[in-house]
This record gives structure tokens, sequence and C-alpha cells, in this order.
């Protein structure tokens, strides 16, 4: 068997490598598109933003991952299906459980796969491409250091501790020095709020100026702070949890749980990635039952139909519970399982009705 085993396995490798590569292909061009409005700001120019959305290939194609090896899965087993070669499989002895082995095969190598991209891959691309893009843009702006985020312009030095949102950024620290590089004034703010031009809104201002012997304390609910350090450039500086590696998260979060602080955007991102990660297997196998029954003779676009609609389906559900825990500060370790759980819940419960 282990012949049909390999051709099997060829056969909707082939079909998943092949929808992969045109949602690639797709994910380049929409990128592309999105980086028309960045063109000519600073020196970011058409060049740059090609390299940019090729940058950002890995990233898209690890998210549609789940949803292309679904729809691929489907294809594969639906020409196995058309040409009668499932029937001729099943007529010389192998069983279900035996195809659905060799599935599952597929899917454990397509894991793995995807585990190397999201480690290794897609998290260093695409914050290479984030500092290329940056610093084409704001070139007059330095990044340096670690413990938070470090940049410099001109005589102002800004440490910023998280990210909320693309232009939200929480715990901000601004060091002013003198000519003589002397430290002239420590300032800390709650939050920051990028304003239109060249500036920024700070939030519960608090700063000390240093004046000869003494230090002047000044409060304020707003601040304005002019600085040509933009939105873009501290989004490169500061990586949100679902851009990063698995390992990172894994890191990130036991450390904020050893200090006492708050470690649920982690915890989520963590287990959500590695849901998603572990629901590929379920997608190859949830195609099996339909290469038989009333779905056998189905054309390949019902088919591509069939799993973009219930790719679409988890994906949306996935995002629902992954915004629905943060809302409602729920347990991010039992629900980010919840759609991965059905997905193969509703695999097992077709190749049982499989005959």
């Amino acid at each position: 068997m282990n012949l049909i085993d390999r051709y099997v396995s060829r056969t909707v490798l082939g079909a998943i490598a092949m929808v992969m590569a045109v949602l690639v292909l797709l994910g380049a061009i929409a990128n592309l598109r999105d980086e028309q409005g960045s063109i000519g700001v600073g020196h970011y120019n058409m060049f740059e933003a090609l390299v940019y959305s090729l940058l950002n290939v890995p990233r898209f194609a690890l998210d549609a991952f789940p949803a292309g090896v679904l729809i691929g899965a489907m294809l594969g087993v639906g020409a196995l299906a058309r040409s009668h070669e499932l029937t001729a499989v099943r007529s010389a002895g192998m069983s279900r459980w035996r195809l659905a082995g060799t599935m599952l095969g597929c899917g454990v190598l397509l894991l793995a796969i995807g585990l190397a991209v999201g480690e290794y891959l897609a998290p260093h691309l695409e914050q290479y491409a984030d500092e290329r893009k940056a610093i084409a843009r704001d070139g007059n702006v330095s990044l340096a250091g670690a413990g938070g985020a470090w940049v410099r312009d001109g005589n102002l030095v800004i440490n910023i501790a998280e990210r909320s949102s693309p232009s939200q950024f929480g715990g901000i620290l601004v060091f002013e020095l003198g000519a003589d590089n002397r430290l002239l004034a420590v300032a800390h703010a709650q939050r920051a709020i990028n304003l239109a031009g060249q500036a920024w809104e700070l939030d519960s201002y608090a700063e000390s100026r240093f004046a000869g012997d003494g230090v002047a304390n000044q409060l304020a609910e707003r601040h304005r702070l002019a600085t040509a350090v933009s939105d873009s450039f501290l989004q490169m500086a500061v990586v949100q949890p679902s851009e990063m590696a698995l390992s990172e998260l894994y890191r990130a979060m036991v450390y904020l749980r050893a200090n006492r602080q708050d470690a649920r955007p982690y915890a989520l991102a963590f287990w959500s990635g590695l849901a998603r990660s572990l629901a590929i297997p379920f997608g190859v196998l949830f195609a099996l039952p339909f290469g038989f029954g009333t779905m056998r003779s189905a054309g390949s676009g019902a088919r591509g139909t069939l799993g973009l609609a219930i790719g679409l389906v988890y994906f949306f559900l996935q995002r629902t519970v992954e915004s629905g825990t943060v809302v409602f500060k729920l347990d991010p370790l039992l629900l980010a399982w919840v759609p991965t759980l059905l997905l193969g819940a509703a695999a097992a419960v077709l190749l049982l009705r499989t005959r």
C-alpha cells in the first residue's frame, strides 16, 4: 500500500500547493495595492513598496494557510474521486481509516511547514520589511536599544513600552537632551495618540525638568509633543503579539506572569496561533469524506466553493472567539481551541458516517 499512500499524498499535496500559489500571488498583489498610498512619502518609492509587499508574503501565506489547505485538500480528493481512483483504492482493500491516516500524515507534514514558517521566516521578514519602510519614510529618525523600543529624534529620546493600536501607544517615556547631551527633562505619559502632522498628543503627562540645583515638576491631562517620529516608525519599533513567533510569545507570557503583569494578550496570541496551526491536519482530514457519497461526482468549482465557504466560517469563528476573549476577559486557553475542536469533531463525524 506504500505506493498508493504516496500517490494519494502527492495528489493532495499538489492540489494544496497549487491553491497556496494562487493565494500567495493574490496576497502579494493586494499588499502592493495597499502600499500605493504610502509611495512618495520620504524616500519610500515603488521599488521599496514592492520589496515590502514581497517580504510580507510569508505572513499572508501563514494566515491563509488553514483555508488554503482545506480548499486544496478538497480539490485533491475531488480529483481522485472523479477519476474513480478512490473507489478503486477502496475495492483493493484499503480501508477508510488507512486513507484517513494518509491524509493525516499530509496534514502533519503541512503543520511542520507552517510552524517552520511561523517561527523562523515570517516574523523576521515582517520585522525587516517594517524597518525598511520606516527608515525610507523617516530617514532622520534612529532606532536602537532594548527594554521596549528606544527612538531618537534630534534632542529627544523616546521609549515606548507597548502598542495598543496602529496609531496609539502606551507607557511612553520622553527624555530631552541638551547640546552637550546633558539631560534636561524626563517625562512620562500613559498613552500617546498620533495627530495629523508631526505631533503626538500625550495623555496623563508628568514632566520633571532639571534647572540648576532644582527640579520643576509639571502635570497635565494633555500635552502636545512635536516630533518627526511617525506612527509607522513606532509600529516597527513595538511588535504586536500577533506578529511574534510562538516561542517568543511563550517566553513573554512566562516572564509577565512571573512578574505579576498582565499576560493575557500574549496568552491569547500564543494559544490562538497554536490552535490555528493544529487545525491544519484536521482541515486535510475534513476533506476526505467529500470524496465519497453524493459529492463524489461534484466538479472542482463546487468543491472549491465549498472549501472556501468552510474556510471562511472557520476564519471568522476564530476571529470572533479571539475578539470575545479580549472584550469579556475570558480564559484564552479554553476559548482559543473552540474552532479547531469543532473542525476536528466535524471531520471525525463525517468520517464515521462514510461508507
